[in-house]
């Protein structure tokens, strides 16, 4: 943190790489990184589903790794690089996972499909799927209520070979 916590209810000072901008923001040491991104800076991709960790909903990538943003402080990430779901389009291009999901059909309602998207988008950079059962394994944080589960699957299948030409590229 760029400020000691002096006294409870203090502001703190931290600094994120949030989307590729960076940003100094005034957090309050009980906000969590998921209320930081919605309620302060309007960022309303990432849903707030069970507020337990038990969803996925809230999933965002911080320095690459996929987590559930309710159960973090903001706090603890002074010099992250976080990645939200509006984050991961780059200029006027979807990101793979969001065209194959729109190709796909890989939800009903969407109130998953963000905390999926990120998920799925760690899971590609992690390389450690090879398989149908693997990608399920690696995938069941994230709860969809619709059961829209074989298209979400056959989404990530999908986008997974353009997804490791890009890690491979970079």
């Amino acid at each position: 943190m760029s400020e000691n916590l002096s006294a409870a209810g203090q502001a703190c000072t931290i600094s994120l790489e949030l989307n590729g901008e960076h940003r100094e923001l005034q957090v309050h040491p009980w906000t969590t990184l998921l209320d930081l991104l919605r309620d302060q800076l309007g960022l309303a991709g990432t849903k707030k589903g069970c507020d337990h960790g038990q969803c996925g909903a809230c999933t965002v990538l911080l320095d690459g790794r996929r987590i559930n943003s309710c159960l973090t402080l903001a706090v603890m990430h002074d010099g992250a690089r976080l990645t939200t779901i509006e984050g991961l389009a780059r200029d006027a291009a979807l990101h793979p996972l969001q065209a194959a999901f729109i190709k796909h059909d890989a939800f009903q309602c969407g109130y998953c499909t963000p905390g999926q998207i990120c998920s799925a988008a760690a899971l590609a950079a992690e390389n450690r799927v090879s398989s149908r059962d693997e990608i399920r394994e690696q995938m069941s944080g994230n709860l969809c209520r619709c059961g829209a589960y074989p298209n979400i699957l056959a989404a990530i299948e999908d986008a997974l070979p353009a997804l490791r030409a890009q890690e491979d590229a970079q």
